[in-house]
């Protein structure tokens, strides 16, 4: 039997770079994983090319981290098909040099990287049960993030940094205070900054933007696979299955920012996350 022989796994932003090198380990160890992919094309894509091994169980689901409608229909497609979640691994990641937002009107970086994730993961709470694991790929960029409670929606003074530091502040965030809600249901969460990878998210998902510039600086980069190996270590590993609301860097817990240990801080966005995705059901 393979370690993860009968878990049933979600990966997001599973269709490229260290999502895709994500699920191929979870398969690989046994596990049943669902791809959560925004765009059908590059998804099918990716599922032929792992489904190259025939004894890998896949399966290919469509979701826009952007769109709350979409994150509650697939909610509600997993909900009618599987009784339980063991792994639930959220890798799906955005970057913008211009300010974007999405469906709801959010900024998008804050948008995809935390809210949509957020919403996704509070929506599945109910399936998961003692031993199941959170995972969410933050970045060192949290650093020198701040959540701008004033202007969440960064309309003054935009740029690049401000808002992705803010997304990766808000995930490293998000992890502590979920862990602190779950510590009774034995429900491990956890982060991890995975280093410098040469991926597409960089790239504008309209334009190809940024093909040229990642194209040149790969050499310098760990591949997926290594970037992935801490967001696999942490959804898998023995050794960390009592460990919650820490972040990690190279399959060990590592320093972050004084801001990103603020539990004020995590509760308040928390609550405002809350209320920014309009949750009706009880809170967690």
């Amino acid at each position: 039997m393979e370690k993860l022989d009968g878990k049933i796994a979600i990966v997001t932003g599973a269709n490229s770079g260290m999502g895709m090198a994500t699920v191929e380990a979870l398969s690989d160890e046994g596990a049943n994983v669902i791809m959560l992919c925004r765009n059908e094309k590059r998804g099918k894509e990716a599922f032929e090319k792992l489904m190259l091994n025939k004894n890998r169980k896949i399966e290919l689901m469509l979701c826009d981290l952007e769109d709350f409608s979409s994150i509650n229909s697939f909610v509600e497609a997993i909900k009618e098909k599987y009784e339980k979640i063991d792994i639930l691994v959220n890798n799906a990641g955005f970057i913008s040099l211009d300010r974007q937002i999405t469906k709801e009107g959010f900024e998008k970086q804050f948008g995809i990287n935390h809210l949509g994730h957020f919403l996704l993961t509070t929506k599945l709470i109910d399936m998961m049960h003692e031993g199941s694991r959170i995972v969410n790929v933050a970045s060192g960029a949290h650093k020198v993030g701040r959540i701008h409670f004033n202007d969440i929606n960064l309309e003054k003074g935009y740029n690049v940094i401000k808002a992705y530091s803010q997304s990766k502040l808000a995930n490293v965030l998000f992890t502590r205070e979920l862990a602190r809600r779950l510590k009774n249901r034995g429900i491990t969460v956890n982060c991890c900054h995975p280093g410098a990878v040469a991926t597409n998210i960089g790239i504008d998902r309209n334009t190809g933007f940024g093909k040229t510039i990642t194209s040149l600086l790969k050499p310098f980069f760990q591949t997926p696979a290594e970037g992935a190996r801490t967001a696999i270590f942490l959804a898998t590993d023995d050794s960390v299955e009592n460990i919650s609301g820490e972040y990690f860097y190279k399959c060990k817990i590592a320093s972050s920012s004084k801001r990103s240990k603020d539990m004020e801080l995590a509760r308040r966005l928390y609550e405002l996350s809350e209320e920014l995705v309009q949750k009706d059901e009880d809170k967690v």
